[in-house]
């Protein structure tokens, strides 16, 4: 699965991050962030791969059955794909709240076409309409 193959008009009704291991290459294994989403009742598990510790991006994004521990009122998202900026290139989805206009969840990875690209993984609930009175 691909990061564009969620783009469009969703609910998003869950958000958690956690750490794992993961088989990094032959059989060694590191501590890798992981964040679970929950978009239309299907979780999505995006998981990082730490690369050298200078460079890190998104090893790969599937759906799951993870249980998600932070979950709220469905809120309706726009998921697309950031635009490449004058000095990166990305590969990131950002879901935007759909009434407030403000990015709740971006995943992924950015300055793709550098020597040292890096994961992002960042989750602003305050952006959320049930939150926007708070």
């Amino acid at each position: 699965m691909q990061l564009d193959d969620l783009v469009g008009e969703h609910v998003l009704s869950g958000v958690d991050f956690m750490k794992r291991k993961e088989n990094t290459w032959g059989e060694h294994f590191e501590d890798c962030e992981v964040v679970n989403f929950v978009l239309d009742g299907v979780t999505y598990t995006a998981i990082q791969d730490p690369s050298d510790g200078y460079r890190s991006s998104m090893k790969e994004i599937m759906v799951s059955d993870t249980q998600i521990s932070n979950s709220f009122p469905e809120q309706r998202v726009i998921a697309t794909m950031r635009p490449n900026s004058q000095y990166y290139d990305n590969e990131i989805l950002d879901l935007t709240d759909a009434v407030t206009g403000k990015v709740v969840l971006s995943v992924g990875t950015e300055n793709t076409d550098d020597y040292y690209p890096y994961w992002v993984a960042d989750f602003d609930p305050k952006n959320m309409a049930i939150n926007a009175d708070r």
